[in-house]
């Protein structure tokens, strides 16, 4: 009996778990890199600062998978009903995060990119 309250409490757990990571994926904004200047790329940081690890970096026109979060309590859910010039004002001074695969290989991560060079999807 109690190996099966165990099992049971467990199966429920990971059941827990699994909505949990859906309910977070399905949060995803969808913003393009845009304004950085011609032949050049946005970084993507480790934290949210110039002076951090580099992580990756797109082009003009890369559309990226943010979380929502950005510096200064912005939330980009939170503001997504609102016009995109509103938007991309709100943002302009802060670091977002986003949910990326620098290396291509399916190992996701979260890094930060400056919301001047980002625009509403």
């Amino acid at each position: 009996m109690i190996s099966c309250v165990r099992t049971a409490a467990l199966s429920g757990a990971i059941l827990l778990g699994v909505a949990a990571i859906q309910v977070h994926a399905a949060a995803f904004a969808a913003w393009q890199v845009n304004g950085v200047p011609s032949g050049d790329t946005l970084n993507v940081r480790k934290y949210p600062a110039g002076t951090s690890q580099k992580q990756a970096a797109y082009p003009n026109g890369t559309v990226l998978q943010m979380t929502g979060k950005c510096t200064g309590g912005v939330n980009l859910l939170d503001i997504s009903g609102q016009p995109q010039w509103k938007q991309k004002q709100l943002v302009r001074t802060r670091w977002c995060e986003i949910w990326h695969d620098p290396a291509r290989n399916g190992n996701f991560v979260t890094g930060w990119v400056y919301g001047r060079y980002i625009k509403p999807y």
